[in-house]
């Protein structure tokens, strides 16, 4: 029997396009049950709690709630490019450790990282923008504040 998601030969995990169905109807709704989710890919419910275990297990997917950052008090958000001076992961390791920051990701490009930040306002991105230039090896940063977001969207990866 396959659980959809069989190991490739480098080792990562392919998804079935049974599995893609499942984390499809889980991107429209988290809280879907396991039954309305055998209805729509044609398993049963128990193949589907399984194989949405192993999605979980295997860090394949999250389920997990999706505030409006506004409606809870976080005005400000902002996309920080930073250059790196010497160990790139290194200054990458440390961002993660910013309660502010909700993605870090090295990137190819004029700036040798990025970060996501979220704030209340825009004193408090200030604060985080200056304790960030404060980490060994930030040789300078750019603030990118967001003024609208258009569009936000977590339903990509199974087309």
């Amino acid at each position: 029997m396959t659980t959809g998601t069989e190991p490739t030969a480098d080792g990562r995990f392919g998804l079935d396009d049974i599995s893609k169905r499942i984390i499809e109807q889980l991107q429209e709704d988290g809280r879907r049950s396991y039954a309305a989710i055998a209805r729509v890919v044609g398993l049963s419910e128990a193949a589907v709690r399984q194989r949405v275990q192993r999605l979980l297990d295997e860090g394949i997917v999250q389920i997990a709630a999706v505030t409006d950052a506004q409606a809870i008090g976080f005005n400000r958000q902002a996309l920080l490019g930073i250059k790196v001076e010497g160990d790139i992961t290194a200054v990458a390791t440390k961002l993660v450790d910013v309660p502010e920051a909700d993605y870090v990701v090295i990137s190819a490009g004029q700036f040798d990282v990025l970060v996501e930040l979220i704030c209340t306002d825009d004193d408090h991105l200030l604060a985080v923008v200056d304790s960030v230039r404060t980490i060994p090896g930030v040789r300078s940063t750019e603030t990118f504040v967001y003024l609208k977001l258009v569009k936000e969207n977590y339903s990509w990866g199974t087309r």
